[in-house]
């Protein structure tokens, strides 16, 4: 399904959230979201169709996971799209934020250059995986940037019982399109959602050549800025937003967006 197409879908069915005349719902809300949202397009086909529907604006910045939930604590945002499901609940039960939502998925993927160098296409989990990097010495590109990437990357090192540092392993500190850019350069190895990678394979050159048997899941899910933490936060139309998330066509806009024919992202938790 196209952008045009999607749009008037939209504006035809009203989405059942359509604002009313004289309403006080906030006409912008703002929000901050993980960068794979952003590199994949998926911004810009559900914010407009959300718009037609509704009339509300979202204003979104793309972050890593970490910044994003920081902007929230600071009340410089209404809501976030996050995919760290650690971090997530800990904000919550901070007391920053509610409702947190677990709505659509895809997997992490290591990434790397086709020769696959340090020979991870025959491990037999991720934490094998990195070994064989970290044996071979082959450049590793970390996000960094304490985003939900960085994040699942440590956890798969400790899990592995490897500190990585040295020459080999580089910290980029930047979103993940431009940590696969890095790695293509360098012909390195590097841990990608599947999506960004779907979308950046032919520009970096490199592939995806380990995936966890079962995926290694990732999930996104949206929190709302609890009202009582920031009372300045647009809460309800940060919450008309969610609602519509959650709705038969917001879902079918997430599983339209496809490459190569493939869905890049799975509604559902």
């Amino acid at each position: 399904m196209n952008r045009n197409a999607i749009l008037s879908f939209a504006a035809a069915c009203g989405l059942g959230l359509m604002a009313k005349a004289g309403s006080s719902e906030p006409r912008v809300i703002r929000m901050a979201t993980t960068t794979s949202v952003e590199n994949t397009g998926l911004l810009n086909v559900l914010l407009p169709a959300f718009k037609a529907g509704t009339g509300i604006e979202v204003q979104a910045v793309a972050v890593g996971t970490g910044k994003a939930l920081k902007l929230a604590e600071n009340g410089d945002v209404d809501l976030v799209l996050a995919h760290d499901p650690e971090a997530e609940e800990a904000f919550v039960k901070k007391g920053f934020g509610r409702d947190r939502t677990t709505l659509f998925h895809n997997e992490f993927v290591l990434a790397g250059p086709p020769e696959d160098p340090a020979g991870v296409r025959g491990a037999k989990d991720f934490a094998d995986a990195f070994s064989k990097i970290a044996a071979k010495g082959s450049v590793f590109i970390s996000r960094g940037d304490k985003s939900g990437t960085h994040a699942r990357e440590l956890s798969v090192w400790d899990k592995a019982g490897i500190r990585p540092s040295g020459s080999w392993y580089l910290e980029a500190g930047l979103g993940m399109g431009p940590a696969l850019v890095i790695a293509g350069e360098k012909r390195a190895y590097t841990l990608s959602d599947s999506a960004t990678l779907a979308f950046m394979a032919e520009k970096t050159g490199l592939a995806a050549l380990f995936s966890g048997k079962p995926p290694l899941r990732n999930p996104y899910s949206i929190i709302l800025v609890d009202p009582k933490a920031n009372p300045k936060a647009a809460f309800s139309g940060a919450k008309a937003f969610l609602k519509w998330m959650k709705s038969k066509q917001a879902r079918a806009i997430v599983g339209s967006l496809k490459k190569d024919g493939r869905e890049i992202f799975l509604p559902g938790p």
